[in-house]
């Protein structure tokens, strides 16, 4: 074990630990959890990594106390830990430039928090590790457990499991090997959804012990609230402009109905690379006054948003889950998301939203006109996708399920 708890047995059940001295003394204390990741929200952006950080509030209900350790590589823009919410010390480490570092990245993370570590455990005993994405958190968890016998879990956020996606070739085949290491030696890895979980388990070469975490959404922040009267039919679309996001067949089935619908509007909120592509393809559609960027915006004004607008979609080809389709929902609009993605094992066609195939532009503005034409109807769906987050997937039940997980494996 690591140092600070050689001199202590330790009895765990709930959240909560029973630590005995030498003496036969014993004292309650919580569960202490070091969550690991790459992801955090930032001053300049409070959306980054707000899956990781919000349930946090949730589990000190729970009895769990949480410290944040972000990792940075000191290339890019030194960020700040937001205002609001848990704090996170963020840590820079040395790193090669771009996605060729990632395989060794674990490493240099490693060997840049060890003395922090050793510090915060003589300090306040560290019962399990948290890390979120196998590479590098989840490496540097994994070098921690064989260097301190921490126990650790490891979140995994998206279908690149093993990063193969981002990486190819000999680089990409490095990656795989170490995400199947640290599955390998985790004590469980938390996946999103089953479909990330079966993305996991494909690829394993022994087995690894899997559970399925959805997202929790703050149900107040993303509530149906009132919204002010509007002129326009708003469709909201929320996501990194990335071809896979499916902005483009979004946007030509927008101009598929906008004729039918001359009050049509579509809002983009995002940044990314696929900005000038898409803004091309508007021009020649003549969609210059249907469709407006918004960039990046704050959680509350994403809320906003999504308030505002009629029905939220996002016709994405890889989606491990997609919170912002769980936050639109929350907030009572239909969510209109693919077959086959993670979202697929929580909106249920026809009830609580839509599933369309993935670059099926026909399928989508089909689908948009007839909720257009039927407001009582969108309204009823909206209604059911407010009760389904409510009864399944806020923040508290959520951390209720992580506090389970830490229970079970931090002895």
């Amino acid at each position: 074990m690591g140092r600070g708890l050689h001199a202590r047995s330790i009895t765990r059940w709930g959240p909560t630990v029973t630590v005995a001295d030498k003496t036969g003394r014993t004292e309650k204390r919580a569960l202490h959890v070091l969550t690991l990741t790459p992801f955090y929200p930032n001053e300049s952006d409070d959306g980054a990594g707000c899956f990781v950080a919000e349930p946090l509030r949730a589990l000190s209900d729970s009895k769990v106390i949480s410290t944040v350790f972000a990792l940075q590589p000191f290339y890019r823009k030194q960020l700040r830990a937001a205002e609001s919410g848990h704090a996170a010390e963020w840590l820079r480490y040395v790193s090669l430039p771009t996605n060729f570092g990632l395989p060794s990245a674990g490493f240099f993370a490693f060997a840049r928090i060890l003395g922090r570590i050793r510090d915060l455990n003589s300090r306040q005993p560290i019962d399990l590790i948290h890390a979120h994405a196998p590479l590098p958190a989840g490496h540097v968890a994994m070098l921690l457990n064989a260097e301190l016998g921490f126990p650790y879990v490891v979140s995994v956020h998206g279908l690149d499991v093993f990063s193969t996606g981002q990486m190819n070739g000999r680089v990409g085949r490095w990656c795989r090997r170490i995400s199947r290491l640290v599955y390998q030696r985790s004590k469980r890895v938390l996946c999103v959804s089953e479909a990330v979980r079966e993305r996991v388990l494909e690829g394993m070469p022994a087995a690894c012990r899997t559970s399925v975490v959805y997202n929790g959404v703050d149900a107040e922040l993303f509530s149906p609230g009132s919204v002010a009267a509007s002129q326009k039919t708003t469709v909201l679309s929320v996501g990194n402009l990335l071809p896979s996001k499916g902005h483009e067949v979004l946007i030509r089935a927008i101009g598929d109905i906008a004729p039918e619908f001359p009050n049509l509007a579509l809002e983009i909120i995002g940044e990314g690379p696929e900005l000038a592509h898409l803004q091309q393809v508007i021009q020649d559609l003549n969609l210059t006054q249907q469709v407006t960027f918004l960039g990046r915006r704050s959680r509350r004004e994403v809320a906003d948003a999504m308030r505002r607008c009629v029905l939220f979609a996002l016709p994405s080809s890889y989606e491990g889950l997609g919170c912002v389709y769980l936050e639109a929902m929350s907030t009572a609009k239909p969510a209109v998301g693919c077959r086959g993605q993670g979202i697929a094992e929580i909106i249920r066609h026809g009830e609580n939203g839509f599933l369309v195939g993935a670059g099926n532009v026909k399928e989508l503005s089909l689908l948009l006109a007839m909720m257009f034409r039927d407001p009582q109807g969108r309204n009823n769906v909206g209604a059911a996708a407010r009760d389904t987050i409510l009864d399944r997937f806020t923040l508290a039940q959520q951390a209720e399920h992580l506090a389970r997980i830490y229970r079970e494996c931090a002895g």
